[in-house]
């Protein structure tokens, strides 16, 4: 058994500042743009051709889909030898884009960081989803599946410039 004194250092060294682990305040999250209307069909066409572009210039093979700010399905364009499960995954990171308003990217940045909650909101944590933004108001999103979450980001975002305006 333990003396009194033992317990008592033991606790006063635990709450030692050489013990005590900082914890920095959770930076705010960004600020995005309200919503506006819905991308057009001739505006997500634009968008997926650009992010095909993007893919083929690098030798990727993609699923690529963009959905409108309520996440319903605009247009969903697979490249042919694309694999079967990317179908899901871009459509999951472009309604997860419109959803929560920000890039899936910060999803990944956050679990990478410890932060589950990201993950227990029904985000997808996988680089590769963008905001559609036209006018400072967010249309819609766009989603790339098929090489890895920097890959996927880099089709995305060649997707979304297209049509930022």
């Amino acid at each position: 058994m333990k003396s009194a004194a033992h317990i008592a250092a033991l606790a006063l060294a635990l709450a030692s500042p050489a013990m005590a682990q900082t914890v920095a305040p959770p930076a705010a999250p960004p600020v995005y743009p309200p919503y506006g209307r819905s991308v057009t069909l001739a505006e997500a066409k634009v968008a997926v051709a650009a992010a095909q572009a993007a893919a083929v210039k690098n030798g990727w093979i993609m699923v690529i889909t963009v959905v409108e700010p309520n996440g319903a399905l605009v247009l969903s364009e697979k490249m042919d030898g694309a694999q079967y499960g990317s179908n899901d995954v871009a459509r999951r990171k472009a309604e997860t884009s419109a959803s929560f308003r920000r890039p899936t990217l910060y999803f990944q940045d956050a679990v990478r960081g410890g932060t589950l909650n990201a993950i227990f909101t029904g985000a997808l944590a996988i680089e590769g989803g963008e905001l559609l933004i036209i006018d400072n108001r967010i249309v819609g999103a766009i989603g790339a599946s098929g090489g890895s979450g920097a890959q996927d980001g880099v089709v995305a975002r060649a997707g979304a410039a297209a049509l930022a305006k």
